[in-house]
């Protein structure tokens, strides 16, 4: 089902970390990804990955609260993602709509496309 968000405003870039004691629980990880969902939030990108503890560390301090931080953050996460051509090209058509969500993906796409790969 697809739905038309018809946003004035562009959205935003966020990256979502759940942590490992909320991953380990099925119940738990599905209420997350559900409130997620509820909350009106597109997901974009979704990928699953075992850090070692030094790796978190090293993640979290380094870690600002700022567009540069993020943007850093999400190039490390998804090193294939292109954020000026998501702002370009996927931006707009997300904003506009209409959208659908893809639970085998656990990404949202946009209509007509198939949902196949990213949005």
């Amino acid at each position: 089902m697809a739905s038309i968000l018809r946003s004035p405003q562009a959205l935003q870039l966020t990256l979502a970390l759940i942590k490992p004691d909320a991953v380990a629980h099925p119940l738990i990880l599905e209420a997350v990804h559900q409130q997620i969902l509820s909350n009106k939030f597109l997901i974009i990108r979704m990928r699953e990955l075992l850090w070692r503890k030094e790796d978190c560390q090293r993640f979290y301090q380094e870690h600002e609260d700022s567009v540069v931080s993020a943007s850093r953050e999400i190039a490390a996460f998804f090193p294939d993602f292109s954020e000026q051509r998501w702002y370009e090209e996927e931006e707009p058509q997300l904003r506009c709509g209409p959208v659908c969500y893809s639970p085998e993906g656990g990404v949202h796409y946009v209509a007509g496309t198939g949902g196949l790969g990213p949005a």
